[in-house]
């Protein structure tokens, strides 16, 4: 039996993949793809073996994109057809087949247009964020390291692998700052919505009075660059430090000088790796943060768009929070940007972020679509 609530607006689903089909440009990814394979079909192709493999990568992207594009396009076309039936001839199972239909075919489309938001350069590379405490003291860092926790628990609830980089604990508890890679297809893709500052408002287990208190940690989010992306940095540019690497309570985790501190004299960069007992393993995932620092500089420069990395992140305090954790008086996280919510606090710092992100990218995207609709 057909749902009575259900009803099909035709002209407004059509008009939505409309949208994402401006969007993907499938003429131009055609075009592309016919030049790839043009490529692949020259007798000297496979001479430059890795440079087949990132032809052969391009194409399968490509084909991802266009091949369920049309698979969409032509379910709506029958769509329109049934629905035509359906209007001379309303049965309640020609009903019924229309209600299933259509609805698989919206679902295909949410699944496809999610897809779309990742189609930046780097949203299928890993992923590396940087947690930072705020204003708030011991109780900032414990926030610091609810964050951590809260992003690791998402991995392995999305199949991603985590790698910790650098830590730095706090005084009494928590972290003042930490470094994790996250690995998986599609991390950064996903992740970069979380950059930010996040606020947390609670009754501090650290408050001898009990006094309700407000912190902040901030998220940084970029992408790690491949093996693809050649980034040269000249030893005479970098400033190599070794030091011994450091537990809680400035406890020391090893006897050797294994910790490397790298800093960039150019930008002033400087990047940090203890995480490893091996101070030449530890130079190496410093020197890949630092590069992957530098081409998302670099990208900043292009663009001359600085917002669209640092600025939404702001100080950390008080300004430009783009999430607020609230478990005391009530419980509730809401999503400054978009307005997503949930009561469901312990869900969320459980890894439970997935709404959130895909609010963020869905709103991105129809910016990038329709910038002057409102």
């Amino acid at each position: 039996m057909a749902s009575p609530d259900f009803n099909l607006d035709l002209p407004a689903l059509k008009s939505r993949f409309a949208q994402v089909r401006r969007f993907i440009d499938p003429e131009t990814l055609g075009a592309r793809l016919a030049e790839i394979e043009a490529k692949m079909a020259e007798p000297d192709f496979w001479n430059d073996s890795r440079k087949a493999q990132e032809f052969i990568g391009e194409s399968n992207r490509i084909k991802a994109k266009i091949v369920p594009l049309k698979e969409i396009d032509g379910r709506i076309a029958d769509l329109a057809v049934l629905a035509e039936l359906v209007a001379d001839e309303p049965t309640e199972a020609a009903q019924k087949d229309l209600e299933i239909e259509a609805l698989a075919t919206i679902a295909a489309l949410d699944a496809y247009e999610l897809k779309v938001l990742l189609s930046g350069e780097l949203d299928p590379n890993n992923a590396i964020i940087s947690i930072h405490a705020g204003a708030g003291g011991t109780e900032a860092c414990d926030w610091a390291n609810m964050m951590l926790r809260m992003y690791q628990r998402y991995a392995e609830r999305n199949g991603f692998k985590t790698e910790m980089l650098d830590m730095l604990p706090g005084e009494e508890a928590g972290v003042k700052a930490c470094t994790l890679l996250v690995k998986g297809e599609y991390a950064y893709g996903y992740l970069k919505a979380e950059r930010g500052v996040h606020r947390l408002v609670r009754i501090s287990p650290f408050n001898s009075q009990g006094k309700r208190q407000t912190s902040f940690s901030s998220l940084d989010v970029i992408a790690e660059v491949d093996d693809t992306i050649n980034i040269e940095i000249p030893e005479s540019d970098i400033r190599v430090d070794v030091y011994r690497a450091g537990g809680h309570g400035g406890q020391g985790v090893n006897t050797t000088d294994s910790a490397v501190r790298i800093t960039h004299m150019p930008s002033g960069l400087v990047v940090t790796c203890q995480n490893e007992r091996s101070q030449i393993k530890n130079r190496a995932s410093a020197m890949n943060v630092l590069k992957s620092r530098l081409y998302e500089l670099e990208q900043d420069k292009q663009r001359a768009d600085m917002e669209k990395y640092y600025g939404e992140k702001g100080e950390i305090g008080w300004g430009r929070q783009i999430r607020s954790y609230v478990l005391q008086p009530y419980q509730m996280v809401k999503d400054l940007r978009t307005g997503e919510q949930t009561g469901d606090v312990q869900a969320v710092l459980d890894g439970e972020i997935t709404p959130f992100i895909e609010a963020y990218l869905r709103g991105k995207k129809r910016t990038d679509i329709d910038p002057d609709d409102e």
